[in-house]
């Protein structure tokens, strides 16, 4: 009985951790319609979530695209389809790896840092004191990161789909012989607006997954994760640790159920 009456109450806990999870969420999303937006923290956080985020995004995108290149080529030689090598790197890039790759990227640079910088103001009780000054922390800590990830992720994700399909084709043209006529012509022929709408919402979506639970484990620490520098530590890991899963596993709904 004692072995089921903790399994029953960690049950409990874990419901109710996601009901305030969900209402983290939709406090933030309604702040986010609330005039006036924190127009300068908006734009620091833009500048953190995506200028200082372009050269992983950049690197990672390039040698993923190269990668592509060289197995997509040895992968199609033996069926005699070199030809489409090029939409086989672009669909791949723009429906599934692009926005995945650059949300795990952005998730290991910016969500920690976000996690561990709004965490160290709880335990420094920051936030408590935005609120005896008469400012929501809501307003002023979560919009500026969820608007800015919203307008980040979807230019990151494209910057790193055009690095990595001229990736594959440094590799499949100048390596493995593809002519540039047939790698970008057959990639512009199979390739359509909804595969390229498909990679955007998925950026998007991963934006607010990363901002949703990043801010949440930094916004709470102390209350699920301990006091002090472990604290901060263990939300921070456990910040990208559930955002780099939910990213995965929400990228298999969207593409089973949605697309």
């Amino acid at each position: 009985m004692f072995a089921i009456r903790a399994i029953g109450a960690r049950s409990i806990e874990y419901v109710r951790r996601m009901g305030v999870m969900l209402l983290f969420l939709l406090e933030t999303v309604l702040f986010c319609f609330v005039p006036p937006i924190k127009l300068r923290r908006l734009m620091k956080q833009i500048r953190f979530i995506g200028f200082q985020s372009m050269l992983v995004i950049v690197l990672t995108g390039a040698f993923s695209g190269m990668v592509l290149g060289f197995q997509g080529y040895y992968s199609l030689s033996r069926f005699g389809s070199e030809a489409f090598l090029g939409p086989m790197v672009g669909l791949a890039l723009i429906k599934e790896l692009g926005p995945v790759i650059s949300a795990l990227m952005v998730t290991g640079r910016a969500g920690s840092a976000i996690a561990a910088e709004i965490g160290i103001m709880r335990m420094t009780e920051q936030i408590d004191a935005l609120e005896l000054m008469g400012l929501n922390p809501y307003r002023y800590l979560i919009v500026p990161n969820l608007l800015a990830a919203l307008i980040a992720m979807p230019l990151l994700t494209a910057i790193f789909d055009v690095v990595g399909i001229f990736g594959g084709y440094a590799v499949g043209g100048n390596l493995l012989g593809v002519g540039a006529g047939t790698y970008f012509g057959e990639m512009s022929a199979y390739v359509e607006a909804s595969d390229v709408l498909e990679g955007i919402y998925k950026s998007l979506s991963f934006g607010v997954l990363i901002v949703w639970v990043c801010c949440f484990k930094g916004f709470f620490t102390g209350v699920y994760t301990g006091f002090g520098a472990e604290g901060v530590s263990r939300a921070t890991t456990e910040a990208v640790v559930l955002s780099s899963v939910l990213i995965l596993v929400w990228d298999y709904f969207m593409t089973a159920l949605l697309f």
